[in-house]
């Protein structure tokens, strides 16, 4: 496989925002440096409700039905087998021309060391759908489990999109931040120098988990707020936009990683309480929310890059389409170009599974030991449960 001109390699991502499952068939040729990769299709299948229930009853909660958690770490795998089955289908695709099928999982919970604070412990995070179930109900050689690497080498498990941005993205001479607003926000930092020791990858906050919880409690039947259309009709409430950003995660220095299991609805409930903003409207509480994540991105930004008007910032993940969302960033950041990812030939919403695809590329071709000399503290591209289809 390794020695084949090129690679058919599909890329599968769920994240926090649990609204489904994104499937890339990309095109992979050569390795390292030399990688050149093509979406060839990308579906995005969303979650049946009775799915994300099934979801949300162990995602990021302290205490779950450990029974519940073991059940469904065959039955995801075998959801996304279908899924994967169903788009080959759709696009006229035999399993038989696909060389590996690569897959984030679902996560379920994720626990830096400094959130729970048992030093004995370490780092840890918990991704569902099991490999297996995914190669046996394909028929494609699977690589998942990704993060479990990065963990065993000292790092948080996130965010991984590092290895493929300085890959596929970065340009010498430019400036340039890929940032992703999914659930939660992240973005990598690629210099101008091209020098991989300057590069940082860090999360910044919440990107559209408490936007997206709040809808689903205010608006029933709502997943988020489209367009940013809601958040656009109210105000800022200065108190509560300020009693949100007041927590140290904001000091912590980069890398950093975080999730749901601290930005949830109760996070906004205690923000609200300390405030005195129990009574606003849900307009503007969801444009405080709106302006809370922007805030926090491009307070992460300012923090990495001093002068903005060289930087070229190129956006990806579900926070694209909040036009509400893109225009308050673009009002924190004045003078950076803010474009979107699709004009480097990506498509925004693939971003992700594209880049499980590339480091799935990585493992099967390159030479890990220079890679991880050339890359310091990102020894990812060995990573991840090899699965075989018997």
């Amino acid at each position: 496989m390794a020695g084949k001109p090129s690679r058919m390699i599909i890329g599968l991502m769920s994240g926090t925002s649990l609204d489904g499952l994104d499937v890339a068939l990309c095109r992979l040729e050569g390795h390292g440096p030399g990688t050149k990769a093509y979406i060839i299709q990308f579906e995005s299948v969303p979650y049946e409700e009775e799915v994300r229930k099934e979801i949300r009853s162990v995602f990021s909660k302290r205490e779950a039905d450990l029974e519940k958690l073991c059940l469904l770490h065959p039955w995801i795998g075998r959801l996304h087998a279908g899924i994967v089955n169903d788009c080959l289908q759709h696009w006229g695709i035999r399993a038989t021309d696909i060389d590996l099928l690569a897959s984030h999982g679902q996560t379920v919970y994720h626990a830096p060391e400094r959130s729970h604070g048992r030093q004995k412990f370490g780092n840890a995070t918990l991704q569902i759908g099991d490999g297996d179930q995914l190669a046996v109900g394909t028929g494609i050689i699977t690589l998942s489990d990704f993060r479990q690497k990065h963990i065993a080498a000292g790092g948080e498990g996130a965010p991984l999109a590092v290895y493929g941005d300085h890959l596929l993205f970065g340009k010498k001479g430019e400036d340039r931040i890929l940032l992703n607003i999914g659930g939660i926000a992240n973005f990598t930092y690629l210099p101008a120098s091209r020098i991989p020791g300057e590069i940082i990858s860090t999360d910044t906050g919440p990107g559209n988990t408490l936007m997206d919880a709040f809808i689903r409690q205010q608006v029933p039947g709502s997943l988020f707020d489209k367009d940013g259309n809601l958040a656009s009709r109210g105000r800022v409430n200065p108190g509560l936009l300020e009693a949100l950003k007041d927590h140290p995660f904001f000091k912590l220095p980069f890398p950093k990683t975080t999730g749901p299991e601290l930005f949830h609805i109760g996070y906004l409930d205690q923000a609200m309480q300390e405030s005195h903003s129990e009574g606003i409207s849900t307009e503007d509480t969801m444009a405080t929310l709106n302006h809370f994540t922007a805030d926090t991105i491009a307070g992460a930004v300012l923090a990495q890059v001093k002068e903005p008007a060289n930087l070229h910032l190129f956006l990806s993940g579900g926070g694209v389409h909040n036009r509400t969302l893109v225009k308050n960033l673009e009002e924190q950041l004045p003078g950076a170009s803010i474009e979107n990812l699709s004009s480097l030939g990506i498509d925004p919403d693939a971003k992700e599974a594209l880049l499980f695809a590339v480091l799935a590329n990585e493992c099967i071709c390159s030479d890990h030991k220079a890679i991880e000399k050339n890359i310091p503290g990102m020894p990812l591209v060995n990573m991840g449960k090899i699965s075989f289809p018997f």
